[in-house]
């Protein structure tokens, strides 16, 4: 593995998973794989779970970190080519990025859309111009488009649990993306990048939103025609007989950035979860309670938020150990 930008880096998802949930059972098993290399964690927007469970990871495999807020502790940056550097932008990514690559032996790179024009944010500039120009391999810690680390953790967190139930041998999983509400504009990274990682798993995938909330589809289907979510706007009618429930906002992607609806109605309550075959709640986090999911869900024994948090940590760390063992 050289970059981690996508499930499409990943040559056997299965076996990624296998290694991962390995990697949990013992944390510190590969602690020398990590000695006298650096990560350095670069962020342009805010994180609690993917700075701190990917710190842990890199730990765990002996690996010092560097960490910086870049959007608050660095130069302002400028991210075209060919531009007359006259305004607020001191320090230009080509040189940031080099330097950068510099002093670390693999960087993770955490930047949002502006949800202003589709174009740009779906180009990824920020994310390609560091696998450009920094010389060393790059883990996407969110992009504009997608959030790898977190649909490894949700594949490891559901893989873990269906192998616990004892399921009826070859059973699949019927997992739902649920669209909920809430009060702001929020990119559509995680359920692009969710779509994307079932539609590669042995699962049943189903993704249920109101109309006019459909992603794009190249997340929604596999290259070819060879296979794609199947799109229900009942959000009760996707719910029945679910295993697992995934709940997300997300804005419009064709009236882009725009909060096309707000319906309360969407809410994940105990009622809708009734309608499931005892199905385990996830969300990335953070959550507004109340808002995309009531208390009652989201405090109830199925609610696997904490469970799925943690695994950030092994997915985390799986990947940079497959990246390590291509530099040694």
């Amino acid at each position: 593995m050289k970059n981690f930008i996508s499930v499409k880096d990943v040559e056997n998802i299965d076996q990624l998973v296998l290694e991962a949930l390995i990697e949990k059972k013992f944390p510190f098993a590969n602690k020398e794989i990590g000695k006298n290399k650096t990560l350095g964690l670069i962020f342009l927007n805010p994180s609690l779970r993917t700075r701190l469970s990917t710190q842990r990871a890199a730990q765990n495999l002996g690996m010092d970190v560097m960490v910086m807020n870049l959007d608050k502790e660095g130069w302002s940056m400028e991210t075209k080519d060919g531009v007359l550097m006259d305004g607020s932008a001191a320090e230009h990514i080509k040189e940031a990025a080099a330097v950068i690559g510099q002093y670390c032996e693999i960087i993770g790179v955490r930047s949002f859309p502006k949800l202003l024009n589709r174009e740009e944010d779906y180009s990824n500039e920020v994310l390609n111009k560091f696998i450009q120009y920094a010389g060393v391999p790059v883990i996407s810690l969110e992009s504009a488009t997608l959030h790898p680390l977190q649909s490894l953790a949700d594949l490891i967190t559901i893989t873990e649990i269906w192998n616990s139930q004892v399921p009826t041998p070859g059973s699949r999983p019927k997992v739902v993306l649920t669209w909920a509400p809430h009060p702001k504009i929020l990119p559509q990274a995680v359920p692009n990048s969710f779509s994307e990682w079932m539609l590669r798993s042995n699962v049943d995938f189903v993704i249920t939103h109101p109309e006019e909330y459909e992603l794009d589809a190249r997340f929604t289907s596999l290259p070819s025609g060879s296979g794609q979510a199947k799109i229900i706007y009942n959000q009760e009618e996707a719910f029945k007989g679910a295993d697992f429930i995934y709940a997300k906002n997300w804005s419009s992607y064709k009236e882009y950035g725009k909060i096309i609806s707000q319906d309360k109605k969407w809410m994940i309550t105990n009622k809708k979860m009734v309608l499931t075959n005892q199905a385990k709640f996830m969300h990335c986090l953070p959550v507004r309670r109340n808002v995309v999911v009531a208390d009652e869900v989201l405090d109830d024994p199925n609610s696997i938020v904490i469970q799925q948090a943690k695994n950030r940590i092994y997915s985390a760390q799986v990947v940079l150990k497959k990246i390590l063992q291509t530099l040694k």
